[in-house]
């Protein structure tokens, strides 16, 4: 076991030695969205006590091995704070921290896919990751109207209306989850 983790430490190690500037930077973004959509989305008191070398864990891992379940896993964390705050401590739920959230998390997801993408020592030209980016933008702007309107629409349907939207809104995604996963196993 030992010989194991010297070998993983050593190959960490030459991997670090061989590393461009690129896919640190696409990485250190992974971290700093990961780390500010774990900070606005847990509530302050547990952040200041023995939780957070948990979560700061949760947050390095999907950066250090962008190619495992460390994404979903900081993605499912964030969200228990975030609803661990809204109804475990009664935070109003403000549309600043929603798009804010929407946003981070959005962020530290195609950055982890653009990161799983790139070897550490990837000589990538700097207009890959903008590209990138400026397609997530286009994204985080539509999502954010999105939310929004969709904000407006709960004020005026209310009700059996709603929940009904709701379940209608469900079935869409399960459906559209459904099909993905038959094409996928297709191929």
């Amino acid at each position: 076991m030992l010989t194991a983790i010297a070998r993983r430490v050593d190959r960490a190690r030459v991997a670090m030695g061989r590393a461009t500037a690129v896919p640190l930077l696409v990485r250190f973004g992974v971290l700093l969205s990961g780390l500010l959509a774990m900070l606005v989305a847990w509530p302050p008191q547990l952040l200041a006590g023995r939780l957070l070398i948990p979560l700061l864990v949760v947050v390095i891992w999907p950066a250090v091995a962008p190619r495992g379940r460390g994404g979903t896993v900081s993605a499912l964390v964030t969200v228990g704070g975030w609803l661990a705050d809204t109804a475990g401590y009664d935070s109003r739920v403000a549309l600043w921290r929603v798009l804010a959230l929407a946003t981070l998390l959005y962020l530290a997801h195609t950055l982890t896919a653009l990161a799983a993408l790139l070897p550490y020592d990837a000589m990538v030209n700097a207009d890959v990751p903008a590209l990138w980016l400026g397609r997530a933008g286009i994204v985080i702007l539509i999502s954010a109207v999105l939310i929004v309107l969709a904000l407006g629409l709960t004020a005026d349907l209310g009700g059996g209306a709603f929940q009904l939207a709701t379940l209608v809104g469900l079935a869409a995604a399960a459906g559209v989850t459904l099909v993905l996963a038959h094409t996928v196993r297709r191929r």
